[in-house]
């Protein structure tokens, strides 16, 4: 299966006076229209993903509706599992519902991301391996039958390469 996974794009910075609830933060207007320019290019990348699961956090779930809505993915499905401060092997528990699935796509935050990327393609490494997406970036871990260990790290893309490849 290939696993696409996703940074939200740019949000807000945390304001408790504005957002009490971190959980309700925002992307900026800019967040958005460089996200939807990114979310065209991913599109090109990746014309087509099996499912779209998302964060519930507002930022990670816009995030997710922008793929959607620019690159025709399909509309977004709450995964709870990507709520912040869950661990990498919670995570990849929750992906194995989705094993007989050809493309999934993710979308959330880091570090938990990156560390989910070092945990199923180096889990020796653990919260220590160098993987971090930026907002907006992502990459495409290929898994293989039996994760964490049989996974590669296929690509990881900046926000500025997607921006590119949108045409």
């Amino acid at each position: 299966m290939d696993l696409y996974v996703i940074r939200h794009a740019i949000a807000f910075e945390r304001d408790a006076s504005r957002w009490p609830d971190d959980r309700d933060r925002p992307l900026t207007a800019g967040g958005i229209g460089k996200f939807r320019r990114a979310a065209r290019g991913l599109g090109k990348l990746v014309p087509a993903v099996d499912i779209l699961l998302s964060s519930p956090l507002v930022r990670a779930w816009r995030t997710a509706e922008l793929l959607a809505d620019e690159a025709g993915w399909p509309r977004p499905v709450v995964f709870e599992a990507l709520e912040p401060d869950r661990e990498p092997s919670d995570v990849a528990k929750a992906l194995a519902e989705y094993r007989d699935r050809e493309s999934v796509a993710v979308v959330g935050h880091e570090p938990q991301l990156g560390e989910l990327i070092g945990y199923l393609v180096v889990p020796e490494a653990g919260e220590h391996a160098p993987f971090a997406l930026r907002k907006g970036g992502a990459a495409c871990v290929l898994l293989g039958d039996d994760p964490p260990g049989h996974a590669a790290l296929k690509w990881l893309i900046t926000p500025k390469i997607e921006r590119r490849l949108e045409g």
